[in-house]
């Protein structure tokens, strides 16, 4: 049987396919998303467009996240993911060229690709998932978000050789991290395209026929997308990973400004972003541990009373530590919600239906996070970071009860059957 004989090496060798690959991309990523802002200045003169390239990104990844899941379903999620790694290296390119050119229209474009590219490349987790059987399915989860520790340690350490590289070859300083992201993307998408053999959708179907968990249904005809949401555990599984999102960017985003205004130097705001990151990724791979040897919703009740900590603890203080430590708790309650709602969406779904239900939700996860992000400065304008913590508590306490009612519910159906 070819689960039997060739699963355990080929699932190895493709999960690692996959996070070396994200690895690499991470770090372009953070490189190019971390200098729209201060390029935005400089191509515009005016302070007052810098927001719009990152809006830009978050546009692409928006409006690209469904068409890319289509796409996955139809080509498979090598090629899929392939063309959003060549997607990202040709808006890097478009953004040396807008440098260049001095044209802020050019660089929103470029921007905008890579947009288009991390909605993509947020497919790369349900690609491990799909390989391995349900029990091992949030580990494999945690292996591909923990390469944006990857990513987020590498990049600050490229920065500069890549504006030095620039410098040497007659461009700009500044399109020396669009060029090295631009180079990271293109060596991503070979990575996959080369190496990700078999196609992991052709491993997901062969896994869920031998799955007591989607034997009935695995191979069956894609249901329509309205069906597919209507189930409760893709229902919750979307609640689950849009309401994170929108709580962990609502205070994320607006936590250096508040440091900012009690007189923090550069330094303790990257210190406390730093230890953001870390929870945001470093516990990836002992979070889906934990996922697997417990149900999902334990879990999201778990992260979202860890969000709710966090939500509590933020303006308690506003030295460095309280706020660090908030911050952490902010990332590590994001990375349970992430790592077991997408668990949850995946074991929910059949292969020939997950490239488009999985793309529909990271819509909806990058609406969330714009959302969190305009409301955020509104919201801290009118009532401070007390009121945004209030509201992030309020939505993270919800979220704890949602869970919790699925849980029960799941409890029902099983005793029912």
């Amino acid at each position: 049987m070819f689960i039997q004989s060739v699963s355990i090496s080929v699932q190895r060798r493709l999960t690692y396919v996959l996070f070396a690959a994200q690895s690499i991309i991470g770090a372009g990523q953070i490189l190019s998303f971390t200098f729209l802002p201060i390029v935005a200045a400089t191509l515009t003169g005016d302070e007052r467009w810098v927001g719009v390239p990152p809006t830009m990104t978050m546009a692409g990844r928006a409006i690209a996240a469904y068409p890319m899941g289509w796409l996955m379903d139809r080509v498979g999620r090598r090629a899929g993911l392939a063309i959003g790694y060549f997607t990202a290296a040709m808006g890097g390119l478009i953004c040396v060229w807008a440098i260049m050119q001095n044209s802020f229209l050019l660089f929103c474009l470029g921007a905008a690709c890579n947009g288009v590219a991390r909605s993509s490349g947020e497919q790369a987790r349900f690609a491990a998932a799909e390989i391995v059987p349900p029990e091992r399915r949030a580990k494999a989860i945690g292996m591909i978000v923990f390469a944006g520790t990857v990513g987020a340690l590498g990049a600050p350490l490229i920065t500069n050789p890549a504006g030095a590289f620039a410098e040497t070859y007659g461009f700009l300083r500044a399109t020396g991290p669009y060029m090295m992201a631009s180079g990271l993307a293109l060596l991503a998408g070979l990575v996959v395209f080369t190496l990700l053999r078999p196609d992991p959708k052709q491993i997901g179907l062969a896994v869920a026929a031998h799955s007591t968990h989607q034997s009935q249904n695995a191979l069956s005809v894609a249901r329509p997308l309205r069906q597919i949401f209507a189930t409760p555990a893709v229902f919750t599984a979307t609640i689950v990973l849009v309401v994170s999102q929108l709580v962990m960017t609502l205070i994320m985003v607006i936590a250096p400004l508040n440091m900012h205004h009690f007189n923090h130097p550069d330094t303790n705001i990257t210190l406390a972003l730093t230890a953001h990151t870390l929870g945001m990724f470093g516990f990836s791979n002992v979070t889906g541990w934990l996922i697997d040897r417990s149900s999902r919703q334990t879990m999201i009740i778990v992260g979202a009373m860890v969000l709710a900590l966090s939500a509590i603890i933020t303006p308690l203080s506003p030295a460095l530590f309280p706020v660090a430590l908030a911050l952490f708790l902010l990332g590590l309650g994001w990375n349970f919600c992430f790592i077991a709602g997408s668990s949850l969406l995946s074991d929910a779904l059949a292969p020939t239906e997950r490239g488009r239900a999985q793309g529909a939700n990271e819509m909806l996860v990058a609406i969330a996070a714009g959302a969190g992000s305009l409301s955020s400065g509104a919201v801290f304008a009118q009532g401070g970071i007390v009121a945004v913590s209030i509201m992030g508590l309020v939505v993270a306490v919800a979220l704890a009860l949602l869970a919790g009612w699925s849980m029960r519910r799941q409890a029902g159906v099983l005793v029912t059957s």
